[in-house]
């Protein structure tokens, strides 16, 4: 069974409470009054005064720590052991440490007992990482729209879809990376197709063309293998004068923006979402989008990707 502290259980009260409540009851020697007062219990306030020498120091919480030992508690000749060994095998693992004590000493007790007894002397078997920290590299935002465009890919989830017919569904998402504002679409197959016929439906929702397109390295934005082949998308940009950027390969921090919306839809959209059909599935992507491109930020200074675009319109207006 688990034990619960003292101060766990009960809301401890304050040293001046204490204080305060003992000095009341020398005074008035009303039991009654002192705990109505101080909303205190009578057990409370004796136990108070059964120490109380008219300082506050001795009213002081003392260590709730057992006197006597637990009789099942490590001895100090086991506690001598583990010490020792650690002292000469400071790497040792927990289960090589384990098998020692059992082989060499006849040590009995259950690995979980001295787990619990390696953590509070303090030792650890994990070795500290020699990996370095990741340090974020500044990052050049533009401040105008149509500089770059981030475009991704999120899978609609399975438990979202209660129709009669099985089948998978994928969320196009490009946004705006100076007013973060984005537009989303569904589609049937994550290819080349889709990838070109949304670009096209964002550009004609946007109503200009970006300067730089982010992508990641899937096969529905670029050829996985080295072919002589251009990619449908790469075709698409060329042809409409903007440039195919893609991020370094398994490091989608680089598309950040997109990737952080996509978990935005994740909590705000799909965790409550249902629908039945593709169709339905464009109707309330459809609202959603309206609602999203309308939410505060705190990156754009609590303003909406709405407000942040007719800022940057308003701006660049002669």
């Amino acid at each position: 069974m688990n034990t619960i502290t003292q101060t766990r259980r009960y809301l401890p009260h304050e040293l001046h409470t204490k204080y305060h409540a003992c000095q009341l009851y020398r005074s008035t020697k009303d039991v009654s009054f002192v705990c109505r007062r101080y909303h205190i219990s009578k057990a409370s306030l004796f136990r108070w005064i059964k120490v109380f020498d008219g300082s506050q120091e001795s009213l002081q919480n003392k260590s709730h720590r057992p006197i006597t030992p637990h009789p099942k508690a490590h001895t100090e000749e086991e506690l001598t052991w583990i010490r020792n060994l650690h002292r000469r095998n400071p790497n040792i693992s927990l289960c090589e440490l384990y098998g020692k004590l059992r082989m060499e000493r006849g040590y009995d007790r259950h690995p979980g007992s001295l787990y619990r007894v390696f953590k509070r002397l303090g030792y650890s078997s994990s070795a500290p990482s020699t990996k370095k920290p990741y340090k974020p590299k500044p990052y050049n935002t533009p401040t105008q729209i149509g500089i770059k465009w981030q475009m991704d890919v999120k899978y609609v989830p399975a438990p979202c879809y209660h129709g009669q017919m099985p089948q998978k569904f994928y969320q196009y998402t490009v946004i705006d990376e100076a007013s973060r504002e984005r537009f989303i679409y569904p589609y049937m197959e994550q290819s080349s197709y889709s990838s070109c016929d949304f670009l096209k439906r964002a550009i004609a929702y946007f109503k200009y063309r970006p300067q730089v397109l982010q992508t990641d390295n899937g096969a529905e934005f670029c050829h996985f293998k080295k072919t002589d082949r251009i990619h449908p998308l790469d075709v698409l940009c060329n042809a409409l004068g903007v440039e195919h950027k893609r991020i370094r390969p398994r490091i989608p921090r680089h598309n950040g923006k997109v990737e952080r919306s996509h978990r935005n839809d994740q909590e705000r959209f799909y965790n409550f979402m249902s629908f039945y059909s593709y169709l339905d599935l464009q109707t309330q992507m459809e609202h959603y989008l309206r609602r999203s491109n309308s939410i505060p930020m705190a990156v754009l200074g609590w303003r909406s990707p709405l407000q942040m675009r007719q800022h940057f319109s308003k701006s660049t207006q002669p």
